[in-house]
């Protein structure tokens, strides 16, 4: 069963994403990131070039014939064939198709209204199907 963690109250997504992609490529993992939209895929594409001048983190879209290959894929496209299925973070408001796929899930959900009011509504409904949950509250930087 997919382990899922929210972490709530994040200031800046995007950069939030980098680090834990980050984290996650540290220890071999591979990751999907689910973004909201076109531009919120092109924000964390441009973010994770930039993001650290002492680490590398490839990535491709899931539709790149490298994606195979490639420990970090970006999609916003719920019905995008993916290569692999160990970690998925959500950007979006919505809940992922295909999320129960995945080893582990991270939700990230910033302080805006709309997006935590969204964020407790993904919650309750991981909750009610059982799924092991995990809280972090961002640390404001």
């Amino acid at each position: 069963m997919t382990r899922i963690d929210f972490h709530s109250k994040v200031p800046d997504k995007i950069a939030y994403a980098c680090r834990l992609v980050r984290k996650a490529r540290s220890a071999d993992m591979k990751i999907v990131v689910f973004a909201a939209n076109p531009a919120q895929m092109t924000a964390i594409d441009d973010a994770l070039w930039t993001f650290s001048e002492q680490d590398f983190l490839p990535h491709v879209n899931a539709g790149d014939e490298l994606a195979g290959v490639t420990p970090v894929i970006l999609t916003h496209d719920a019905g995008q064939a993916l290569p692999h299925h160990q970690i998925l973070l959500n950007l979006s408001r919505e809940t992922p198709a295909h999320f129960a796929r995945f080893e582990r899930m991270f939700e990230i959900v910033s302080a805006d209204e709309e997006d935590l009011l969204a964020g407790r509504e993904r919650y309750r409904q991981y909750q009610q199907r059982g799924y092991p949950l995990t809280h972090f509250v961002a640390e404001k930087s």
